[in-house]
C-alpha cells in the first residue's frame, strides 16, 4: 500500500478520536450545567403571597410566607423575618390594599388593618356598599356567624289588614348570599393564638349592592329581620342554577383564570329573586293564611244607616191606614213634631 495513503489514513482517524472526544465532553459539560441547581439568594427573608391575593381579600394563615431575598432587592417597606411587626400572626384580619400576585412581598402599604382608615372600604368589593344590621342571640344565630361567612336575611312581621281578627304573621326571605364582613367590631373569628372564638354580638355589617341597601333599611321598619346561616356548598348549588337559567355567559377568547375569575363574581353575588315566604296557617291549622278582610269606616256605616232608615221610613209611610198613595213622581217631604208628610211637586 502507499505510504501516502496510510498517512491519510491514520490522520482521518486521530481526527475523528479528537472530535468524538470533545463533542462527549461538550455534551457532558452542558448536561452537568443544566442539572446544577439555582443558587438560593443570599439575603433576609421577607414576607411574600402564596398565591394571588386580589383587592379586598382578608388575610389567613394560608396567605404569606417567609422566602429568602436578595441583598440588592431589599426595600424597607419589606416584611422581615425577625422584625418587631413581621410575625404573620400580627397580620390576620388585615385586608389586602393593593392586589398581590403569587411570589410578590407584600409591603407595608398593600395591607390595611382594622384600625386604619379605610380598612372597611378595602374590604369592600368593587360596586358594593356596607350596611350594619341590629341583631340578637336567636336572630343572629347565637354567635355562629363569623366573618367571611354567607347568609340570608329573613323579615319576620304581622300584617293586620281591617278585619276584626287575628293579624296575619308572616316570614320572607328578602335576600339571600349576603357576605359578612364584620360582626359588631371584629372582622376575623380567631383570637391572638388564633383560635377560633364563639362571641355573641348586637350589629353585622354586611355587603350588599346600592339597591339591596335601600331594601334591608326598609325592612328593618317594617318587621324584625333575621340570619340564616348558609353552607359553604351552597354557593356551586347558585353557581349551577344561574348558568342552568343561561344568567351567565362567558364571552369566547377568555382564558381559564378570567374565566374562573367571572363565576366566582356569580357565585359571591347576593340574590333577591324568587323570594319564598311562609304564613301562620302553614305552621298551625289555627293560624291565618290570609290578611283580614278590610271593614267600613264609621262615615260609611253612618250613611249607609241613614240610608236604610229612610226607606224603611217611608214604606212604613206608603203602607199606613188610610194614607195616600205613594208619589210615583217628584216630591218633598215635610215633618212636622212627629208627622210627616209626603207632598208631590206641583200638587197642592
Amino acid at each position: 500500500m502507499n505510504v501516502k495513503k496510510i498517512a491519510l489514513l491514520v490522520g482521518a482517524l486521530v481526527i475523528a478520536v479528537v472530535t468524538a472526544v470533545m463533542a462527549k465532553n461538550m455534551f457532558a459539560g452542558a448536561g452537568a450545567q443544566q442539572a446544577q441547581a439555582a443558587p438560593v439568594p443570599d439575603g433576609p427573608k421577607v414576607l411574600v403571597a402564596k398565591k394571588s391575593l386580589p383587592v379586598g381579600t382578608i388575610i389567613d394563615a394560608e396567605s404569606f410566607a417567609y422566602q429568602p431575598w436578595p441583598k440588592e432587592l431589599m426595600q424597607g417597606a419589606y416584611y422581615v423575618e425577625g422584625a418587631p411587626d413581621g410575625d404573620p400572626k400580627a397580620l390576620m384580619g388585615t385586608v389586602v390594599r393593593y392586589a398581590l400576585t403569587a411570589g410578590q412581598p407584600a409591603t407595608r402599604g398593600s395591607l390595611v388593618g382594622p384600625n386604619d382608615r379605610g380598612f372597611l372600604a378595602a374590604a369592600l368589593s368593587p360596586g358594593m356598599r356596607a350596611i350594619t344590621v341590629p341583631v340578637n342571640a336567636s336572630t343572629g344565630v347565637a354567635g355562629f356567624v363569623f366573618p367571611g361567612d354567607r347568609v340570608d336575611m329573613v323579615l319576620t312581621q304581622e300584617v293586620k289588614g281591617g278585619g276584626d281578627g287575628d293579624p296575619l304573621k308572616v316570614s320572607e326571605t328578602i335576600v339571600r348570599n349576603i357576605r359578612v364582613l364584620a360582626t359588631d367590631q371584629r372582622i376575623s373569628s380567631t383570637d391572638a393564638e388564633g383560635k377560633t372564638q364563639v362571641r355573641t354580638f348586637s350589629n353585622v355589617t354586611i355587603e350588599v349592592t346600592p339597591r339591596l341597601a335601600e331594601k334591608i333599611v326598609v325592612a328593618q321598619s317594617v318587621g324584625t329581620l333575621s340570619l340564616s346561616l348558609r353552607s359553604i356548598a351552597d354557593s356551586t348549588a347558585e353557581l349551577e342554577r344561574a348558568v342552568a337559567a343561561g344568567e351567565v355567559k362567558v364571552p369566547a377568547g377568555v382564558n381559564p383564570a378570567q374565566e374562573r375569575q367571572m363565576l366566582l363574581a356569580v357565585a359571591n353575588r347576593p340574590l333577591d329573586a324568587n323570594p319564598t315566604f311562609s304564613t301562620g296557617g302553614d305552621v298551625s291549622r289555627f293560624q291565618r293564611r290570609t290578611v283580614p278582610a278590610r271593614q267600613q269606616d264609621e262615615a260609611s256605616k253612618m250613611a249607609a244607616a241613614m240610608a236604610g232608615f229612610g226607606k224603611g221610613l217611608g214604606q212604613a209611610i206608603a203602607g199606613a191606614p188610610g194614607a195616600a198613595p205613594a208619589p210615583t213622581g217628584p216630591a218633598v217631604r215635610v215633618t212636622r213634631g212627629n208627622n210627616v208628610t209626603v207632598v208631590p211637586v206641583g200638587a197642592r
